[in-house]
């Protein structure tokens, strides 16, 4: 018996169950559950020993009845039979079988919708140390040093050899590095450099001088590079002159013609000379060209050079062009009115115009010293300006001054 009343008290708590996920469609549909409540009517006669149990059970009954709407009724006001209510019940129950299962939406949508844990949640010293924070990258910082370890593209730079101490140092030139990807807008820019000519070893000191080239547009180098082999330059020159002067490529076709017309125009030397003169020297294509003729005009006005010296000089010096004023002034005061070195002389070794002045004062005074201060190649014992100031030390005593080191350090001592 008692067996048999946990097992009654057990489907009752199923039928609530099952009336609780019924009850808010029926509520909508106007219907009731009278099937549910016939299927216990038999428990009505059930012996007087079970009084407890049968309550029970029409306690259930009384609820689910009084708990739904009638059924449809009749114009007298009688009930209708239960079996004019089959189709429906059939009905829903076949509208129940075609639901979803809202359940498992709900259960999905609770472990989707699962806050993140706040920042004030109390946790255990456990999870504490498993904590790995990331070190906050610098919202401004002076130094690219600071952006290496966050910057896969810094990094990388690094590793070929760019000194990005001197990168910093040049205008927006560590925003624009920062800016970059390394795939994406630095590796074609590398693959470019060295298809040109660019040797591995030299494109970390390449990029350190020129880092705006990683900017440029590809087609635009490529176009750059091909106008250059057009005017004959060989893919060896073009890699000297790229390795020499890191900026040339940022100029456009426009004005490196520009460039060439005015050297070969303004110096009056044929294209294969203009050309032979760039590549020794092709910062000349990227440099201003106010220092040009202002140096020109020094040569020509005040230190009385013709036109055709000035030709020969500067093709065999080219950096003339690039000296300063001051220092081709003194050095032509000193070896013309000074050592008396004529015009003719100076055309023929314009090298000299590189070297310190007082290189050229203590080896000539040093000579004069001695008896030996001999420029006339007309004359016995001559010694040219190439010797005079090109060779080494010892080499310029022992086989020039024909004299030891010892006697021309010491006669340094007394000047």
């Amino acid at each position: 018996m008692a067996v048999w009343a946990r097992q009654v008290s057990r489907w009752c708590c199923l039928l609530n169950a099952a009336r609780a996920v019924e009850f808010p469609r029926r509520l909508r549909s106007g219907g009731c559950t009278a099937q549910a409540c016939r299927e216990f009517a038999p428990l009505a006669v059930l012996p007087a020993g079970k009084e407890v149990v049968l309550w029970r059970l029409q306690a259930c009954r009384h609820v689910s009845v009084g708990s739904c709407s009638p059924p449809d009724s009749a114009k007298d006001g009688s009930f209708s039979s239960p079996e004019s209510n089959l189709p429906s019940v059939q009905q829903e129950q076949a509208e129940v079988e075609t639901l979803p299962d809202l359940n498992a939406k709900i259960l999905d949508e609770d472990w989707d919708d699962i806050p993140p844990s706040s920042a004030l949640e109390v946790i255990s010293e456990e999870e504490a140390v498993q904590i790995i924070a990331e070190p906050l990258l610098p919202i401004q910082s002076s130094t690219l040093r600071d952006y290496v370890d966050h910057s896969e593209t810094l990094e990388k730079l690094v590793h070929l050899g760019v000194d990005l101490s001197q990168v910093e140092k040049r205008q927006k030139a560590g925003q624009l590095l920062l800016t970059l990807d390394f795939e994406k807008d630095v590796k074609k820019i590398l693959l470019f450099l060295k298809d040109v000519g660019v040797e591995d070893n030299q494109l970390g000191p390449f990029l350190t001088k020129n880092p705006y080239i990683l900017a440029e547009d590809l087609e635009a180098l490529e176009t750059r590079v091909a106008y250059l082999k057009s005017k004959k330059f060989g893919k060896s020159e073009i890699a000297q002159m790229v390795s020499r002067a890191p900026y040339l490529l940022l100029f456009s076709v426009e004005r490196l013609d520009n460039r060439l017309g005015f050297f070969k125009n303004e110096l009056g030397l044929s294209v294969k000379k203009t050309k032979d003169l760039v590549i020794r020297l092709p910062r000349l294509l990227t440099g201003k060209l106010e220092p040009v003729k202002e140096n020109l005009q020094v040569c020509q006005i005040e230190l009385g050079f013709q036109r055709n010296e000035i030709q020969q000089i500067v093709y065999k010096t080219p950096k003339i062009l690039t000296a300063s004023k001051k220092r081709l002034r003194q050095t032509f005061d000193y070896l013309h009115n000074i050592m008396g070195i004529p015009h003719h002389m100076l055309t023929r070794f314009p090298q000299v115009f590189n070297s310190k002045l007082l290189r050229i004062r203590e080896r000539h005074m040093f000579l004069a010293f001695l008896g030996r201060a001999q420029y006339d190649p007309a004359q016995p014992s001559y010694i040219s300006l190439d010797q005079l100031v090109s060779l080494p030390d010892e080499v310029f005593c022992t086989e020039i001054a024909k004299a030891s080191m010892q006697d021309f350090e010491n006669f340094l001592k007394t000047v």
